[in-house]
Order: C-alpha cells, then sequence, then structure tokens
C-alpha cells in the first residue's frame, strides 16, 4: 500500500502535468495562483452565502477553482491590458468591417461577467479576450475602444498587439503550433507553481527539489547551504507570495492596501 509521501506525491510529482503553464499569458498565470488559495476556495464553497466575495479578489464573479486556465475563464476587475473592447460604429463607413463571430478563429468561449459578454478564443500559441458592448450584434460595423490613461501610447500598443494576432492569422488555424524554447521566466513559474503544489500537500523542501530537479540532482547536492536548497526554498516562498495577492500584478490590479 502507498504511503502518506506516495499518495500527496501524485498530485505535483509528475512534472509533465505542469507544461501548459509555459505559454500561459498574465491573466491566466494570475489564476493558476488564485485557485490554489485555501481561502479563495472557501469563498467558491460559501458563495450563495457571500455573493459579493468576488470584488475582495479582483474579479467580477468568482471562478471554480477546479478548472485550470486551460477551461476556466475569470473576469478581472478591472479589466487587463489585453481586453478588447468593441462598440456598435454609429458611423461606419461604407467599407467598414463587420463582427462576425462565426469568422473569428480558435475555440470560442462566451461568459456573461454581470454586466456584458466577454468572448474568450482560444488557438494554439494565443488567446483573444474581446468585451462585447451590448448594442454589439452579428454583421455590424464596430469600433475597437480602449481606456484614457496618463500613458496612451503604452496602452494603444498593447491593443494593437492584441490586433495583431487576427491580422497575422492565415484563414485556416492550425491544429497545432510548432514553439520556440520556453524562456527561462516562463520555466520559473512552471517549477514555482510545481513547488507551491507540493508544498501545500505537505511536501518537505526536499522533496520539492526531487520532484522539480531529479533525485540525482538533490543527493549530489543537498546541504544547508547549497544553491539547489536555496533555489527551492525561493521558489517556494515566490508561490506563497503570488497566491497571497502577488497575482494581483499578474493580472494589472491594484495590490490589496494593508
Amino acid at each position: 500500500m502507498a504511503g502518506p509521501s506516495a499518495v500527496h506525491r501524485e498530485h505535483w510529482y509528475p512534472t509533465a502535468a505542469y507544461l501548459y503553464t509555459l505559454h500561459l499569458d498574465g491573466p491566466a498565470l494570475a489564476w493558476e495562483y488564485l485557485r490554489r488559495d485555501p481561502n479563495y476556495r472557501l469563498d467558491w464553497l460559501r458563495r450563495r452565502r457571500r455573493p459579493d466575495a468576488a470584488h475582495a479578489w479582483g474579479l467580477r464573479l468568482l471562478e471554480d477553482p477546479a478548472l485550470d486556465a486551460r477551461d476556466a475563464h475569470p473576469a478581472w476587475f478591472p479589466d487587463h491590458g489585453s481586453v478588447v473592447q468593441l462598440y456598435p460604429d454609429a458611423d461606419p463607413p461604407p467599407e467598414a468591417y463587420a463582427f462576425e463571430f462565426w469568422r473569428l478563429p480558435g475555440r470560442k468561449h462566451l461568459i456573461h461577467d454581470g454586466e456584458r459578454l466577454v468572448l474568450v478564443s482560444r488557438w494554439p500559441g494565443c488567446c483573444l479576450r474581446l468585451a462585447l458592448a451590448p448594442g454589439l450584434e452579428d454583421g455590424m460595423a464596430y469600433l475597437y475602444a480602449t481606456r484614457a490613461c496618463a500613458t496612451p501610447c503604452a496602452r494603444y500598443q498593447a491593443l494593437v498587439a492584441e490586433l495583431d494576432k487576427l491580422a497575422a492569422l492565415p484563414d485556416a488555424v492550425p491544429a497545432a503550433a510548432a514553439r520556440s524554447r520556453p524562456t527561462l521566466a516562463a520555466v520559473q513559474e512552471l517549477h514555482t507553481l510545481q513547488a507551491l503544489d507540493a508544498t501545500l500537500a505537505g511536501a518537505s523542501l526536499r522533496e520539492v527539489a526531487e520532484g522539480l530537479f531529479g533525485v540525482d540532482a538533490v543527493a549530489a547536492d543537498w546541504h544547508a547551504d547549497s544553491a539547489l536548497r536555496a533555489r527551492v526554498r525561493r521558489l517556494v516562498r515566490r508561490g506563497e507570495a503570488l497566491m497571497r495577492g502577488g497575482y494581483r500584478s499578474l493580472a494589472q490590479l491594484a495590490p490589496v492596501a494593508s
């Protein structure tokens, strides 16, 4: 029979289960950290008694923490800069483009966040988030909108980056896409999430290290002042900090006042 150590390992030990996190953007990574917070999970269970709890977490509505970023669609409040807002064009020129829902690429999800429809469309390597104004209908000419701010150029560049995903897309969305090697930052997020799950499951620092870097690496370099031990300790602390509110920076939310 498997002992307690084997039981808690089965949920976090296989690194392959975390590979999808290598290609998540800021809002998706923010969700991965938030959904692991025990207090958030408790609010989800008590959502019928606490319908306004979502705002404390930076959400418009509570999302099921059992869903990872591939299936969850958290509605952050206020919107992340990657959300493109669409409005009907009240005075369109003859050559204006029309909004065509079924011509948008990818796997589509429509979510009502309590005020408007949000369309999330995913295809290999990309995720597009569109906030649809209440009056927008299929076939209407439309406008892109972005909030006014003190640094409009940066906000405009973020909007253009999202729209370029559509402009660069061929007519047929590929079933798969070749990706370059993940960045060091992406690998750090994978290791941080895996270390956080291990810690929440009751794993020791040494067990975390074995899961992330292998038994042989730990056997060769695990002592009080080892670089490996310090690295694992930093990953655990980082994961706990992101789960306990640090995720807000990934979602472009203001920090919670102390």
